[in-house]
């Protein structure tokens, strides 16, 4: 069970270097096109093997929330474009402190204080990961952008499934067959000219990011938040920045420095104390002191990511 929750982790946290090297040579809306098709081509197959039903709910809240996801990911994508996996995959992170802000505001539970300490401590480390008091680049704006967007979004989700009987392997195909249409209508002729052109690598990194980081991932991870403990999903889904670090230094040939450095340790430890505050306050326990040797704990098992 860890096992498949780390492994998830580390399919997404090598998703965004995975990204940048497919849309630097091919485009954002050619590759977001083509990794939403085999996406949900892939779950379709598996929901006809299964005899799953796609109901009007499905369909109806589907579509809602399949426009919100493909503003994230074409977001995320572009940012990617413009700033390194590195930040990317930390920036990201941001979500993990961000979702719970919107949830308390929205069902008017205000979080305590030290959640809000913990907020700013990672502001503080955004501002060193992007270089300090200046203008950050457009990348790094993008990826913040579809981090509040997705905050939103899993809120939303969180709102409606449980208001809402909903199959999520469905709900999840629908979003997926939303999200191809939307890029493919944005930039049909670009999908084409990669279908016809894609070379062996790039059909692979495509395969990589629409079966790896987007149904194995989905489908493991549902399955294993369901035998296992919040807490202990978190602690393993929360190494998913880590692995971002990991997979953009150590395989895309990118480098902090030191100012990039000490933002990264404060951004996670940021998000983790947030994330054990918030879990803490909805448990109804003390909420726990800062512990940035803590880092890796901060992320919330949810099913938004495709």
């Amino acid at each position: 069970m860890d096992a498949l929750l780390l492994g998830v982790a580390i399919v997404w946290g090598s998703s965004y270097l995975a990204a940048k090297v497919l849309v630097d040579v091919a485009g954002v809306l050619p590759v977001l096109t083509l990794r939403y098709a085999g996406a949900a081509l892939a779950l379709g197959l598996l929901l006809v093997a299964t005899r799953a039903r796609v109901g009007v709910a499905e369909w109806r809240w589907g579509l809602v929330l399949g426009l919100s996801q493909a503003a994230i990911l074409l977001l995320e994508t572009y940012g990617v474009a413009g700033t390194s996996a590195t930040n990317a995959g930390l920036l990201i992170s941001t979500t993990i402190l961000m979702t719970p802000a919107f949830e308390g505001f929205v069902a008017r539970s205000w979080l305590p204080p030290q959640f809000f300490a913990a907020a700013l401590l990672a502001v503080v480390g955004v501002v060193f990961l992007v270089g300090g008091l200046r203008i950050p680049s457009a990348g790094d704006l993008l990826v913040l952008a579809a981090a509040v967007v997705r905050a939103a979004h899993v809120t939303a989700i969180g709102r409606v499934t449980r208001r809402v009987p909903l199959d999520l392997r469905a709900l999840t195909f629908v979003q997926l067959t939303v999200g191809a249409v939307v890029c493919c209508a944005l930039d049909p002729f670009g999908a084409v000219g990669l279908v016809s052109s894609a070379s062996g690598a790039q059909w692979l990194g495509l395969a990589y990011l629409a079966l790896g980081c987007s149904v194995f991932a989905f489908l493991a991870q549902s399955w294993a938040v369901r035998h296992t403990s919040a807490a202990r999903a978190s602690l393993l889904l929360g190494t998913e920045p880590l692995f971002a670090v990991a997979f953009g230094v150590l395989l895309g040939g990118e480098h902090l420095g030191l100012l990039g450095l000490l933002g990264a340790l404060l951004l996670l430890a940021g998000t983790s104390w947030g994330r054990r505050v918030e879990e803490a306050f909805r448990s109804g326990v003390p909420a726990p002191t800062a512990d940035p040797g803590g880092a890796a704990a901060g992320a919330r098992p949810t099913s938004d990511r495709v």
